[in-house]
């Protein structure tokens, strides 16, 4: 039964490795449209009128909000793995 509890982990623990790539390279994402962003000029820029202005605007913030709801994401599957692994091992003490 150790074994498999061993195992389970292994998976979980590779399965999260994976899933933090996967933000890391969102982030990577996030962080460069922020810099853009912030490279824009100041006075009187041309984003195509006020329209484009708010559609560039709803693109980064869209961006930042998916990278955030991933990270939510993976805090949430990495307790719900943990707790299954306690739940387990609590029953198996039990035993």
């Amino acid at each position: 039964m150790q074994s498999k509890i061993t195992k389970v982990l292994q998976h979980m623990a590779h399965t999260h490795e994976q899933m933090a790539r996967i933000l890391d390279a969102e982030r990577h994402v996030a962080v460069r449209m922020s810099q853009i962003v912030h490279d824009l000029p100041d006075v009187e820029p041309d984003f195509g009128g006020f329209s484009g202005l708010v559609e560039s605007t709803g693109q980064v913030n869209k961006n930042i909000i998916a990278y955030l709801n991933a990270i939510a994401d993976l805090e949430e599957a990495m307790a719900e793995g943990v707790g299954r692994v306690i739940k387990e091992l609590n029953g198996q003490e039990e035993e």
